[in-house]
């Protein structure tokens, strides 16, 4: 822990730089993680099941109660197509069309900055380092031959430190990118393929 310290104290004012962008990484990866498995997470399958059952039973009004239920973008999303059931395909395909407009892209919302974050930290970890490394050959230049090498060695120490950090940011940044954006794809998919479904139905029990 002292290491990590001095490590940090040492790397410069690029390691403040690189510590903000995690801070930003962290905030983004928990509000991500937190709207997509917690406030999007519904049982799919029994949600559909009994909304198609609603729709077969011509009880549209309690299928659009039960969407009322949650705050995910399925029921949000079949809620505007079933608001709509007493008007012709179109105008339902086009409600379930603008309500995906609407709800999708929160799904998709600051995911992006995760993988920015870890370019920015890998990037910066190298700037430091290259600062550091002339700032090592500066002081080197002055100092006597016997010194040259102990102090060039310190000072290439200190420089990498940023590199390391950076690392160690953008490292997590991309794997939470890759699984959040991974999770998000499989929602976007589930919904696509059920309000599909959900809208065949409607139309058939207009038919």
């Amino acid at each position: 822990m002292e290491y990590i310290n001095i490590a940090f104290k040492t790397g410069g004012p690029f390691m403040y730089i690189i510590l903000a962008t995690l801070i930003i990484g962290l905030a983004i990866i928990i509000e991500r993680f937190i709207f997509i498995n917690i406030k999007n997470r519904i049982d799919t399958t029994k949600f559909v099941n009994k909304i198609i059952e609603f729709i077969q039973s011509g009880k549209v009004s309690s299928a659009v109660d039960l969407c009322r239920i949650s705050n995910a973008a399925l029921p949000t999303i079949t809620k505007a197509g079933l608001q709509e059931y007493n008007k012709g395909p179109k105008e339902i395909q086009s409600a379930f069309e603008l309500a995906a407009m609407s709800e999708i892209p929160k799904l998709e919302k600051r995911t992006h900055y995760l993988s920015m974050i870890a370019n920015v930290a890998t990037l910066l970890g190298l700037l430091g380092t290259i600062v550091g490394l002339i700032q090592s050959f500066q002081a080197v230049a002055g100092a006597d031959s016997s010194q040259k090498a102990a102090l060039l060695s310190a000072g290439i120490s200190v420089a990498m430190n940023t590199t390391a950090f950076g690392l160690m940011v953008a490292i997590p940044s991309m794997v939470f990118h890759s699984y959040i954006q991974s999770k998000t794809n499989s929602i976007i998919d589930e919904i696509n393929e059920n309000i599909a479904r959900i809208y065949q139905r409607l139309i058939s029990s207009k038919a």
